[in-house]
């Protein structure tokens, strides 16, 4: 993954690779002074590619709110779309508490597969968005 600062801005991108089960993860992100931005992400869809953009800003926020509640996190710290749960401080008993109450307030159920995948506040927020998006289309 290759990252770049500038003026209290970072861009992080995730290389594309392709093979003969698809493409692999993908993303731009994008924070300035702080402040995430939602993800952009390519994902194979059948022979043709997707841009699809990741979690809402009130997502992210809601998300990181929950987080410092559950890590008791004091509020000079920064959490951000960016976060790692285990930077902030997250065992792995932390990060299912995080994902209970992440269920409750989304009112999802978060499948235990999707929960490991899960290392960052926009991971987070993202699989929510998901899981929203297909329990409306349900």
């Amino acid at each position: 993954m290759a990252s770049s600062t500038i003026a209290a801005s970072s861009i992080s991108f995730t290389s594309l690779t392709l093979n003969n089960k698809g493409l692999a993860k993908n993303s731009v992100s994008l924070s300035i002074n702080g402040k995430s931005f939602p993800s952009l992400r390519l994902q194979a869809a059948s022979r043709r590619f997707r841009v699809s953009c990741a979690a809402k800003p009130e997502t992210v926020d809601k998300v990181c709110e929950i987080v410092r509640k559950q890590l008791a996190i004091q509020p000079d710290v920064a959490v951000t779309g960016d976060s790692k749960f285990a930077a902030l401080g997250a065992d792995s008993l932390d990060t299912v508490e995080i994902v209970m109450g992440l269920e409750e307030e989304f009112g999802i159920s978060v499948e235990e597969e999707s929960a490991q995948t899960i290392a960052t506040v926009q991971d987070a927020a993202d699989l929510i968005e998901n899981l929203v998006e297909k329990k409306g289309s349900a």
